[in-house]
């Protein structure tokens, strides 16, 4: 029972969280972005709101890398804070701009996409991801909790 409610900072929990969001947001994100991708590979024409002034091809082509390429990228684990920024401006997008006169039911999917972006932002990608394997040794000894010795705390 003292496990459920510890607060302590299991690192490997927070570590599997971090890859349950990653993966989990990717694929739905992907089931988005696959079907813009189709459309502007269709060759048709482009049925897009145009955003701020951009055209409707461009609007579609910003979706496009951030639902698609954006999401590859969380999936894997590879510069996902970076990643997560054109996802957290598509979803202010179309919260704010594209959905502003919806009701709250419409504008709920691109919030909930949001906070888990937000929490990407801040937690990183954890230790299963490609972002870890590069960090090398510092990434590795940042995340471990260095043992000392009582018996050399002397010495120190």
């Amino acid at each position: 029972m003292r496990k459920i409610f510890s607060v302590n900072n299991n690192s490997k929990a927070t570590d599997t969280a971090l890859l349950i969001a990653r993966i989990g947001i990717a694929g739905l994100m992907l089931t988005h972005g696959i079907p813009k991708l189709m459309m502007l590979l269709s060759g048709g024409p482009v049925q897009f709101p145009r955003v701020m002034g951009m055209s409707a091809e461009v609007s579609l082509g910003l979706t496009i890398f951030s639902e698609v390429l954006c999401s590859l990228l969380i999936l894997v684990g590879f510069g996902t804070r970076i990643a997560v920024v054109p996802l957290i401006i598509t979803m202010l997008v179309a919260v704010f701009l594209i959905h502003a006169t919806d009701p709250m039911s419409k504008k709920e999917p691109g919030l909930q996409y949001l906070l888990v972006y937000l929490v990407l932002l801040f937690g990183g990608s954890g230790k299963y991801s490609i972002d870890y394997l590069l960090g090398g040794e510092k990434a590795k000894s940042s995340n471990q909790r260095e043992e000392k010795d009582p018996t050399l705390a002397i010495y120190q």
